[in-house]
């Protein structure tokens, strides 16, 4: 794995475990922001333009299609960021509000933050290891 392969696996992996395991510790005041949140059209403009360019700076500095699955996992999350960004951006409120209860947010919060912790946790580990 390239340097910039294994750097990325780390941060993503470590940013992305970090950040559910304390959303899950934290359920009650999670759900509370992520209501606040889509209630809030200059939030929603503020994370959109965050993820955009989070995204953006990981698919510049490593949009790889090849070279193993830790590879392609830390190009296809910059891709996922990118869009999740844009979709912020260009969706009207209304519409992500719906989108919300469509996808079931707080009733499978759990499922959803135990795939991004365990994705997180496999990402830093690859990314610790892949260095030996």
């Amino acid at each position: 794995m390239s340097s910039t392969t294994l750097f990325l696996a780390r941060y993503l992996g470590l940013y992305c475990a970090v950040i559910a395991l304390a959303k899950l510790v934290r359920r009650r005041e999670t759900t509370k922001v992520l209501s606040a949140m889509l209630a809030d059209p200059g939030l929603i403009i503020i994370a959109g333009v965050i993820a955009l360019a989070a995204g953006l700076a990981v698919i510049l500095a490593h949009n790889v299609w090849s070279g193993g699955a830790v590879t392609i996992a830390v190009t296809l999350l910059g891709w996922v960021i990118a869009a999740k960004g844009a979709w912020l951006l260009l969706t009207p409120q209304l519409s992500l509000r719906a989108a919300y209860a469509r996808l079931g947010v707080e009733r499978f919060f759990t499922l959803y933050l135990g795939v991004t912790l365990v994705m997180g946790v496999g990402l830093a580990v690859a990314g610790f290891w892949g260095a030996r």
